[in-house]
């Protein structure tokens, strides 16, 4: 019985929220304040510092890239001058 009661209870509250009062003051006077441009300025130097950070990894292995290519050309040229060279002869 005292299940009926409840839900009784439950189906006469009114479900409807009722309305917060509309704004009155200057909407251009509401602004995120210090705080806000402190988060903003904090975010974009965070942004700047990681393209920075992120330039100078790629510019890394690009030029690690370019050292390792210029090694295995001289690799390669020094064996192929060593399969070249024939043996000083002995003349006399």
């Amino acid at each position: 019985m005292e299940l009926g009661n409840t839900m009784r209870t439950l189906w006469t509250i009114d479900p409807t929220p009722t309305p917060m009062p509309a704004y009155e003051g200057d909407p251009n006077l509401v602004t995120p304040g210090v705080v806000g441009f402190a988060v903003t300025f904090l975010i974009a130097v965070v942004t700047v510092l990681l393209v920075i950070d992120m330039t100078r990894r790629i510019r890394r292995v690009r030029y690690r890239e370019e050292v390792r290519e210029q090694l295995v050309a001289e690799q390669e040229l020094a064996a192929n001058d060593g399969n070249k060279r024939t043996p000083p002869s002995n003349a006399s």
